[in-house]
């Protein structure tokens, strides 16, 4: 059985991410920046599907998470296959408008914390058979988004440890790739009033937001044995959002 570490999976797309998995037959090792979020996932994970899964609270930033939710897999289960680096911050802001903090935080956990959490697994990632990574970009560091330029900086960030871990880990047998959402009905959505909503529903070719369980079935293909020859690549999930 294959063992599956998620970061921010207590909501979102993090959360359907692990939903997914378990229903597949992995067992987990989850990652919510507040205990209460994450508990209340894994126990209804576990269930529901029958499956071990183990979990862990922090701020995703700080190395010390990563650290320590790899050391849960490493104690629970000998192993781990794969691994979803989702856990991420957003916040718009348009240039000159955008506090320090606001540009520290998004780099901390969306860049920083995404290199942590890959860099701290590789070592037991390198022992499974099969293992492979994916990293949650978005589609404004592809293609940036007015007012969201540093978020969209973070994001590309993502994508480039993407790129270069795919060449670096390759050899390793490690595949990893990202997924680059679009607008996603989350809770990031939330600041938008209905005409906002209905603003990006009518950007989208597919006519309607996304849903966390449209990205989490990519994320899953993604790390099963039929991407088995797919590294590198960063999968638009936007309902065309960008053609």
């Amino acid at each position: 059985m294959s063992v599956a570490l998620v970061t921010g999976a207590s909501r979102g797309i993090g959360l359907a991410t692990a939903h997914r998995l378990a229903e597949q037959g992995h067992d987990l090792v989850l990652h919510g920046h507040g205990e209460t979020g994450v508990a209340e996932a894994a126990s209804t994970l576990a269930g529901k599907f029958g499956v071990s899964v183990h979990h862990a609270a922090g701020d995703i930033a700080d190395p010390a998470t990563s650290k320590a939710l790899v050391r849960l897999a490493f104690e629970n289960f000998k192993r781990l296959d794969a691994l979803v680096v989702n856990a991420g911050t957003h916040a718009a802001g348009m240039l000159g408008m955008t506090a320090d903090a606001t540009v520290d935080r998004l780099f901390a956990v969306n860049a920083a914390g995404a290199a942590h959490t890959l860099q701290n697994a590789v070592r037991l990632l390198a022992r499974a058979e099969n293992p492979a990574v994916v990293l949650t970009a978005s589609i404004t560091g592809t293609h940036g988004v007015a007012g969201q330029a540093v978020y969209a900086a973070s994001k590309a960030a993502v994508i480039g440890l993407t790129k270069a871990a795919a060449k670096e880990l390759g050899p390793r047998g490690i595949r990893v790739n990202a997924v680059a959402p679009g607008f996603i009905a989350t809770d990031m959505l939330d600041t938008l009033d209905e005409a906002g909503r209905q603003e990006r529903i009518a950007d989208t070719a597919l006519g309607r937001l996304g849903t966390a369980g449209d990205v989490a079935d990519v994320i899953a293909f993604l790390l099963s044995d039929q991407a088995r020859f797919v590294t590198g690549q960063v999968i638009g999930v936007d309902g065309g959002l960008v053609l």
